[in-house]
């Protein structure tokens, strides 16, 4: 029998312990309670607020990016501002110290420089995950813009061999994560 393809499997969820994050544990109800189960690509549009559709509106994490920002200002990372915008008083969050972000910049950087593994499976899966997210995020440009030439153009030359990765492959590989690997390939698309 032939295995459906990454992005059209349907998540179903193994356990529901709590994880002891808020928003991670009503992801985790969320998936829980829906019937039928959901793809990869669908719970990413519906938890990030991303979906229009009407009748998926209440597996919507309620003002995730707010919720998100209070988390990392509760953990020291950002502080809350008002700035004025022309008529409009906005909070903002900026980075409270710049160590953190630092120390992110720089493990990218070792991961696909120094410390490069050329074995998807013998790479920690974290960093892995912060390279692809960066990625999607139009970011990594920036975390490689202080290395000179040549480490610049290792490094590009190493994220661009995992984005050509073979998504289904990786996944098929034993002791591989397969919704790890999906939320790649949703995020790469």
């Amino acid at each position: 029998m032939r295995r459906r393809g990454l992005c059209s499997r349907k998540l179903i969820l193994k356990s529901d312990q709590p994880t002891g994050d808020v928003l991670l544990d009503e992801a985790l109800k969320h998936i829980k309670e829906t019937d039928p189960p959901e793809t990869v690509q669908s719970w990413i549009e519906y938890l990030s607020g991303e979906t229009w559709n009407p009748l998926k509106l209440r597996y919507q994490l309620k003002n995730v990016r707010e919720r998100l920002a209070k988390n990392l200002v509760e953990k020291g990372v950002l502080t809350t501002e008002k700035q004025n915008f022309l008529l409009f008083d906005m909070t903002t969050h900026p980075l409270s110290d710049n160590v953190v972000k630092c120390r992110l910049v720089k493990m990218i950087q070792d991961s696909v420089i120094s410390k490069w593994v050329n074995d998807t499976q013998r790479m920690e899966k974290r960093v892995l995950a912060l390279i692809f997210l960066a990625h999607a995020s139009d970011v990594l440009e920036n975390a490689f813009a202080p290395l000179n030439d040549d480490d610049y153009e290792v490094a590009m030359k190493r994220v661009r061999e995992l984005l050509d990765l073979d998504f289904e492959a990786e996944a098929a590989k034993p002791n591989a994560n397969e919704v790890l690997w999906a939320v790649f390939m949703a995020f790469t698309k």
